[in-house]
């Protein structure tokens, strides 16, 4: 599993003109799975995204209560080592993707996490105001 972490000031997603996720001061997460990731790479993920000190102070989502918004992003597992088209052999298929991205947010939420998600299978719009700017990117 690898996810994008960035500290925001706001990001919100976007599907064909609804915005279906929005958050303020917070993470925007940017995940993706590969066909190794189980059910348990799903809460070590969520644990760790929720326990990151790189807000304000060094501190946490966990510690702060600031929100997190969740993206679905298989195009992290692009490889282009070879030629200018990407492959995308490593990301795991949508069925095997989808229900680990939604434990993700599952368990998120069951920490107590204040959770907004894109839309799994469609085509987002998402916009964010990095702070900072501080991204991380998280490979397990």
């Amino acid at each position: 599993m690898r996810a994008v972490v960035q500290t925001v000031g706001r990001a919100s997603v976007t599907v064909d003109g609804e915005v279906v996720g929005a958050i303020e001061n917070g993470l925007l997460v940017l995940l993706g799975v590969t066909h190794t990731d189980t059910a348990q790479t799903a809460q070590t993920m969520a644990r760790k995204v929720h326990e990151l000190r790189i807000l304000d102070g060094e501190r946490s989502a966990a510690d702060t209560g600031a929100p997190i918004l969740v993206v679905s992003q298989f195009t992290l597992y692009g490889d282009v080592r070879k030629g200018r088209r990407p492959s995308w052999t490593a990301a795991a298929p949508a069925e095997v993707a989808e229900p680990l991205v939604t434990a993700v947010v599952d368990a998120l939420r069951e920490r107590g996490a204040k959770v907004e998600t894109g839309r799994f299978r469609t085509h987002m719009l998402v916009e964010s105001t990095n702070v900072g700017p501080q991204t991380l990117l998280l490979d397990l």
